[in-house]
């Protein structure tokens, strides 16, 4: 469980709130993680938007209450949790009336969410891949030396080798971009779970158990930003389609996964473009 010590936390008027505050970002897919868990347990919060876009998460503000600079981050009566998982256990554990972890689960979901936490470097790279620009920097270098400069740097009081993994991620991304080798080391691991998930869906309504549980929360965020980006769910995983699109047409999912016009019109640009150069994902990752 992260949860911040004293020492980590630069901001020090978060320390003085009461109640319960989400930092978050809508299109920020670990954020709509949480913020869709926290709707199915009817948690309420008070939201504050960290602008990924225009880079509010390498302000001196937010590296002073979340030094890894990412979204969400959960104030909880003055106490600074990070990592959406870590959240949404500690909200599910201590808050939380309706569960999404089951009874006598919590070793396997603890397992479960720590494979699905390995992948979400591949799905930035994908996601990066397929829905930014070519040739752009994907972070600035102003945004990149603040990174380095505000904040603690300490997760726990100790010097957090977290930062040194996104510095090295942003920093290849603007030098070479994100390479045909780096996507299909990557989607080649997503096929691989999603094919064991398909055969489990065959004879199972829920990846774990018999009701809907953070899990399937988990899974139907990263397939969602999949078939945002171009993967054949239906061709590869008929089983994991099925399963899939009912959920995601529900409320508490919609609400928090649907795009603005004007974004999926940017996208659908730069699909269009990557079939006419056949570099859809499907082609790059050999899909």
């Amino acid at each position: 469980m992260v949860k911040l010590i004293d020492t980590d936390i630069m901001t020090r008027e978060v320390l003085d709130w009461e109640g319960i505050h989400l930092f978050h970002f809508h299109g920020s897919s670990c954020s709509q993680k949480t913020r869709i868990c926290f709707n199915l347990s009817n948690i309420d919060y008070i939201p504050h938007v960290v602008d990924l876009f225009n880079g509010e998460n390498y302000t001196e503000y937010y590296l002073g209450i979340n030094p890894r600079g990412l979204v969400p981050t959960l104030v909880y009566n003055g106490e600074v949790h990070i990592e959406s998982n870590d959240i949404i256990l500690f909200i599910d554990e201590n808050i939380a009336e309706i569960k999404l972890v089951p009874e006598g689960s919590k070793g396997e979901m603890l397992s479960r969410l720590d494979a699905e936490d390995n992948l979400h470097l591949d799905l930035r790279t994908i996601t990066m891949r397929f829905t930014q620009p070519r040739g752009d920097k994907i972070r600035s270098d102003e945004n990149l030396q603040n990174y380095q400069e505000f904040g603690s740097g300490t997760v726990g009081g100790i010097v957090d080798i977290n930062r040194d993994r996104e510095l090295n991620f942003w920093r290849k991304a603007n030098d070479s971009g994100i390479s045909d080798e780096a996507v299909k080391t990557s989607a080649n691991k997503f096929k691989g779970e999603l094919d064991r998930i398909d055969k489990h869906l065959g004879d199972n309504s829920f990846l774990v158990g018999d009701s809907l549980s953070v899990i399937d929360v988990a899974w139907v965020i990263y397939i969602n930003r999949l078939v945002f980006c171009g993967y054949p769910l239906e061709r590869l995983h008929p089983n994991v389609a099925k399963w899939f699109w009912p959920l995601r047409q529900k409320e508490e999912f919609d609400s928090e996964l649907a795009v603005s016009p004007a974004l999926q019109e940017l996208v659908n640009h730069s699909h269009r473009r990557q079939v006419e150069t056949s570099s859809t994902l499907i082609d790059v990752a050999n899909l």
